[in-house]
């Protein structure tokens, strides 16, 4: 007996009894037979199985021939179910997601150059159509929609921009030759490794344009500080000075893992159309190639590097890192606030602080500040969680909050000492790290101490003034 035979028999069309001979008999060759539905007296919707119900729709059929035509279309017809019909809920989110996901299959030529294939159809998509330019007039940002036009804001030939977001290798450097980043594996302190991504110029000079012109002119939260415009360690700081309680929390890789789609998401938010917002984050992130060698022969340290990601060492990831982090800081800033505590993030350190009453809370506060940070797609290092009281050092991203913002005894110490050296034997000597403009980089160091404390840079800066450098 056939699949098919076996099937009717199951759903009772059959009037010939199941036993093994009528299995015998439907085994035989080139037989027609006439298959027979229930009587309508049996059909009691609700006694009759889920399947039984499901195949009314067949039940005007003529009788059927168990022949190989016959039988395909009859599979095609049990195979078909009714059609589910959504709630209003389903059909607004749908109807949302195709207002913000306009397309046009293009049944002519190319719409534009390096316009996309659609998915099995064949034909070009134009996915310029949904882009918003009243959103971007009102933000003051350029107004383009398809690559031609990309390319004539950033004032680069279309055939260099293509080559710059790889359009002819599959989005990926083939090998590090072909790559459009300098790149560079550091040491962590805490153990691992980190992957620095120095763009080449002329990515570069895209780079720059796009953060001058459009991500410079985006608001971040107000507890974002790390690489905002006014705000700096100082200000990142001042929100914590003198209170009893401080909870330290470090986020892993962060710019890793803010991932291409995430970068795609945000200039679609602002009003750039589809395509040009693909465009934007193939300029704003980073494919590393598939011969990098391992740092160190640890292969694990490619992990967060593999997808597409936000390069550390552009000058466009800082900016957007803290917009994709604005659902992080509003959450946070929220949270805290209900607990009576201050929220603040620089770059990967987040901060929040309170009265001793905070204390108390902490057991509720801290697992819903890791439910919130994995919610919004990021990672906690919870190596470097850290809850500090009043009678201990509480710093911030290297500043001492106790009662005032300032400079570590032992940071100032320490460079005390390296100019005092440089001045009674020599800069030379001093100058352990190889660093290649060890002048800059004392007077870097100066400068960030008078920001904290001005009498003790002033100090440093006298001591500073009288090495030889010569020697």
């Amino acid at each position: 007996m056939g699949f098919f035979g076996w099937l009717f028999r199951w759903l009772g069309w059959s009037a010939e009894p199941r036993d093994d001979g009528a299995a015998q008999e439907s085994s035989r060759p080139n037989e027609e037979r006439t298959l027979h539905r229930p009587s309508e007296s049996s059909a009691d919707p609700v006694s009759q199985p889920p399947m039984e119900r499901d195949s009314q729709s067949v039940a005007s059929l003529p009788p059927i021939v168990s022949t190989s035509e016959s039988a395909v279309r009859l599979r095609r017809k049990l195979l078909k179910r009714p059609k589910l019909t959504g709630t209003w809920r389903d059909q607004s989110r749908h109807d949302a997601r195709k207002a913000h996901a306009t397309f046009v299959e293009v049944t002519g030529g190319i719409p534009y150059r390096y316009a996309r294939f659609g998915s099995g159809t064949g034909r070009y998509l134009d996915l310029s159509q949904d882009g918003d330019d009243a959103r971007l007039q009102a933000r003051g940002l350029p107004a383009f929609r398809t690559p031609e036009q990309l390319a004539d804001w950033l004032g680069i030939p279309l055939k260099k921009v293509a080559w710059l977001v790889h359009r002819f290798t599959a989005g990926r450097p083939n090998n590090v030759e072909q790559a459009h980043y300098h790149f560079r594996w550091l040491k962590k302190k805490s153990g691992g490794w980190r992957l620095i991504e120095s763009p080449k110029q002329l990515l570069k000079q895209a780079q720059v344009k796009i953060l001058r012109e459009i991500l410079d002119h985006l608001p971040t939260h107000s507890a974002a500080h790390g690489f905002v415009t006014g705000r700096s360690i100082v200000t990142n700081a001042k929100p914590h000075v003198g209170h009893a309680t401080l909870v330290k929390l470090d986020l892993s890789n962060f710019y890793a893992t803010v991932g291409f789609s995430r970068v795609v998401a945000l200039f679609r938010a602002v009003g750039y159309s589809r395509e040009a917002a693909i465009w934007l984050g193939l300029l704003t992130t980073s494919a590393i190639p598939g011969n990098m060698a391992f740092p160190g022969r640890d292969p694990y340290a490619f992990d967060p590097y593999l997808r597409r990601h936000l390069p550390q060492g552009a000058p466009t990831s800082p900016a957007l890192a803290n917009l994709s982090a604005y659902r992080l800081d509003l959450r946070l800033a929220g949270l805290s606030k209900s607990f009576g505590a201050t929220y603040t993030r620089y770059a990967d350190d987040l901060a929040i602080s309170g009265p001793p009453e905070l204390a108390s809370g902490l057991r509720v506060l801290i697992p819903l500040v890791q439910q919130i940070i994995r919610g919004e797609r990021f990672r906690v290092n919870k190596a470097k969680r850290r809850v500090l009281r009043a009678h201990q050092r509480q710093s911030i991203a290297g500043v001492v909050v106790n009662e005032k913002p300032n400079v570590a005894r032992d940071q100032f110490d320490r460079l005390k000492a390296t100019l005092t050296n440089c001045m009674r034997l020599g800069p030379s000597t001093q100058n352990h790290d190889q660093v290649e403009d060890f002048t800059a980089h004392l007077r870097g160091r100066i400068a960030h101490i008078q920001q904290l404390n001005r009498p003790r840079g002033d100090k440093l800066l006298t001591l500073f003034e009288r090495i030889d450098w010569q020697r």
